[in-house]
């Protein structure tokens, strides 16, 4: 696991529409992570860094989709744990992510409560004492 020099765990965030990004952001920020936002995934594949601890990713961006990113990564030897964001699911996107290794899924417009109980289900993410008080804030 990575850890910025002030101690906090590091999210990718990868969608296509920049408020997500933005109001994402904000509040896991406000949860001592440390939130890296990139609007597509061929901007993360060129930034990628090593030690990322989760990656949030939308399922549906023009071009390189979520799946697709994802899968690259695998290839690439990447076993980052992944939570992705969709509209719909549906029974070939949930295979395809099974394959891939995704775990959880939050379905759009999904509330901030959702996406902290996602991200407090990872194991990667839960050692750190901000999160193990989620329901408290």
């Amino acid at each position: 696991m990575q850890m910025t020099s002030n101690n906090r765990r590091v999210v990718a965030l990868i969608d296509d529409d920049a408020a997500v990004c933005d109001s994402m952001r904000c509040l896991l920020e406000a949860y001592d992570l440390d939130v890296q936002t990139y609007q597509s995934g061929p901007d993360f594949l060129n930034e990628e860094e090593p030690g990322i601890d989760c990656l949030i990713v939308d399922c549906y961006m023009p071009g390189l989709d979520g799946l697709e990113l994802v899968s690259e990564l695998r290839k690439r030897g990447s076993q980052v744990p992944i939570i992705m964001m969709t509209t719909t699911t549906n029974s070939a996107v949930q295979r395809r992510a099974a394959e891939l290794g995704i775990k959880r899924f939050l379905e759009k417009p999904f509330s901030h409560k959702a996406l902290l109980s996602a991200i407090r289900e990872e194991p990667s993410l839960v050692v750190y004492p901000s999160f193990s008080n989620l329901r408290s804030r």
